[in-house]
Formats: structure tokens, sequence, C-alpha cells
């Protein structure tokens, strides 16, 4: 049989997979690691479990959001690359590189080597399909048209698109969070590496400082803006919230989905040059919060809860009717919550302004992206005082394999 870098990262046309993959190529394909192979350093975040990581998972300080293609018309291929990434995820997660760094001088290294040396970084890989996977121009382009999650479409057009083709979209995203920016690059490169021939990179996005609380330590982060991110955000701790708000269970008629979520991705541009010249009175109008503590305007502390019903001597609410934190609030979305996952992000300048490109990189997951994320965007879009300040240039929806168990690949249950 003639030996093609193809068949090396496939193992040689799928045949004995585990085993193929990893003498030829050096890749783990559903390779599971054993305790004593994990480092020791306690910013390992386990990569198998019901959910995937990068989930529920404390924001770590870096991400790097890739948006994949699929090129190949076969869905062997798919299924036999989710099963190299599988492999590589696990190793690259506790530290290791996805396969051996130094060989035969005559051919490439398995590895690109950037990241020896350095700690696993709280690194967690996040694996999705978008609606695109399924079906293209009305085609059921790989024969999985079948096992499309019950609630995956693409997203409409919402109010303030002013959506670029080309950072929107995608057959397979990959979400790549770490607390070194380099860990998290060479996670994306090395998967996007043993993946040529099956997928190409549509877009890639980076983001530092996770700007928005997750969870109940530490201070709430504060966005480009200069405002605390996600005070009444769901929290990771609270698996109560998560199961009615983001895991997706039984009432999905797709059972291989269940465990998974829906990820929405949205490429936020902050016009931050007219928002810096805006007076601090209107700023704190606009979102609804003092912007050096965080108190609501009818609150002196972060948490306090936001008094709708407050009015001004002049029979004004005190939370403007437009502002941000009340038409964003449960209490104004029929109770709905989503978990919020975002990263500031700076691009250089705009070249035909001369402006920064600078602003959110929002993530949120959700069980139901109709009555969740799109329901409230269109109320937003229409009404928040904030969307004077921003643009949204980019968009994506995917559905967000449920976790695996030892010994088991990512999106196994899409193949049956």
């Amino acid at each position: 049989m003639k030996v093609t870098r193809r068949s090396i990262l496939l193992g040689g046309g799928g045949a004995a997979l585990g085993l193929a993959a990893t003498a030829a190529g050096g890749y783990a394909v559903g390779h599971t690691v054993a305790p004593d192979e994990a480092s020791a350093s306690s910013d390992v975040v386990p990569f198998d479990g019901a959910h995937q990581a990068g989930i529920a998972t404390p924001a770590q300080a870096r991400l790097v959001f890739a948006s994949f293609d699929v090129v190949s018309d076969k869905a062997s291929d798919l299924s036999e690359l989710l099963a190299i990434w599988t492999g590589a995820a696990r190793k690259l997660t506790i530290g290791h590189p996805i396969g051996p760094i130094e060989g035969p001088s005559e051919v490439p290294p398995v590895d690109t080597g950037e990241a020896t040396g350095l700690p696993p970084s709280a690194l967690t890989l996040t694996f999705g399909v978008g609606p695109s996977l399924f079906t293209k121009n009305g085609e059921d382009r790989l024969g999985l048209a079948a096992k499309l999650p019950s609630r995956l479409r693409p997203l409409p057009p919402l109010p303030g698109d002013v959506l670029d083709p080309a950072r929107s979209g995608g057959d397979l995203c990959v979400q790549a969070c770490a607390d070194d920016p380099q860990v998290a690059f060479h996670a994306v490169r090395n998967l996007l590496r043993a993946g040529r021939g099956i997928v190409e990179l549509r877009w890639l996005q980076l983001g530092f400082a996770g700007n928005t609380r997750t969870t109940t330590k530490g201070p709430t982060p504060r966005n480009l803006m200069g405002f605390k991110d996600g005070t009444r955000n769901l929290r990771v701790e609270d698996a109560g919230e998560l199961d009615r708000f983001v895991w997706v269970g039984q009432e999905e008629p797709q059972a291989w989905f269940r465990g998974g979520t829906y990820l929405v991705a949205r490429r936020i541009r902050m016009l931050i040059e007219s928002w810096d010249r805006d007076h601090l009175g209107d700023q704190e109008a606009v979102i609804g919060r003092y912007k050096e503590s965080g108190a609501p305007l009818t609150g002196t502390d972060e948490f306090d809860e936001p008094d709708f019903e407050a009015k001004r001597q002049d029979g004004e609410p005190v939370i403007p009717a437009d502002a941000h934190i009340r038409l964003a609030a449960p209490e104004d979305n029929g109770g709905m919550r989503i978990l919020r996952r975002g990263y500031a992000y700076t691009d250089g300048i705009d070249p035909r302004t001369g402006l920064l490109d600078a602003g959110l990189f929002f993530i949120a997951f959700q069980k139901d992206p109709d009555k969740q994320f799109i329901a409230i965007q269109r109320k937003l879009g229409l009404q928040d005082g904030l969307m004077e300040y921003l643009q949204h240039t980019g968009s994506g929806i995917w559905a967000i394999l449920p976790g695996v168990q030892p010994g088991q690949n990512l999106g196994a249950g899409l193949f049956a």
C-alpha cells in the first residue's frame, strides 16, 4: 500500500485506528491517558467526563477560537479525524505533545514543539459541529442530515448585524482556552495540522482577559468599556441551573446529542473612541450600573438585586428603560438565562477608518438557542442603548458534542 501523509494521519485508511495511527504517525487515537502519565501540576483540567470541559470550567485567561470547513465528502474521514483529535486532546490537556518532536530527519516532526516545557496551563479543548455540516445548499453532504440536533440551525438575521462572512459560520469549531496563550495556540495549530486534507481553517479569533464572571470565586472582571461584566451570569458551580439552562437532556430526540449544549459565538466590535468621549453619567445610564463599584443604579453593592421598579422624582425609572442590564435580565426575558464566557479581543486598527478594532468575543452556552440567545438578542438589538456603541461583525452557532469517557471518541454517536 502506498504510504501518504493522509494514510499516516488516519492510521492506514481507518483499519485498527487506535494502533495504526499511533504506530504510523504518533497520533494517540482513542488513547486513554493513565493517571501516572498526567502532569502533577494542579492546572490540569480533565478532558474526559459527562460534558466537555471548557463550558462549566472557570474561565481561563486566554482564548483561541477556530472555525473549520470540512473539505472531504466522506463521513468516515470526519469520524476518523474526530478520533485523532480526541486522542490528541487527551495528551495536550495534560501538557504532552501530540506525538514525537524528534525522529527521522527526512520527515516533519509530528508535534510542532512550541509548547515543549510549558505546563498544561488549565488547557481545555471544546469541540462542536455546525449546521452546515449536516446540510448545505439543501444537500445532505455527508449523509448525516438525519442526525441533526433538533435546535441546530443557522442563526437568523438579527438587529444590528454587520456580519463579515469570512468571520462567520463553519462546519466545526474548536474552543481552546488556557492560562498561557502559547499553549492554546499550539493546541489549535496541531489539531489543524492533523486535519489537513479533511478540514481547512475558515477563521480564527484570539481573545484575552476572560472578562465575564462565570464562578463564585474572585472579583468580577471588566470588559474593554471599563464595566464589570457577568455580575448576574450563571455560575459554573450551580449544577441545577446548568441542567436547567445549558445541558441538553432527555427532551432531545437525538439520543446521541444528550449531554451536549449549543454554543453561540459573536464577534462584537466596540466603538471605543465614541464610548470614551461619552460622559460618565451617560455610560452608567446605558449600562444600568455604576462604573467603579459595579452596583446597579438602585443599589450600593455590585451584587445588590436591581430594582427595576424604582422611580426618580420626575417619574422616570432609575434604571433607564433602554439600560443593558434591564433588557438582558431574566426578569425581562421570561426567566431565560445563558452561560456567557466572553473574551476581550483587539485586532489592531481598521484600515478604513484608522480606529481601533477591539471589543468582545462573546461566547454563550445554552440548551435552546431560539428561546435563549436569539430571543434575548432580538430585544437587545432593537431597544438596548448600548447598541449605539457596538457592531456585531462575526457570528456562528455549533452543537457542542457530549463529553466522552476514557476509551471513547468524540462524536461516536453521530456516526453510529
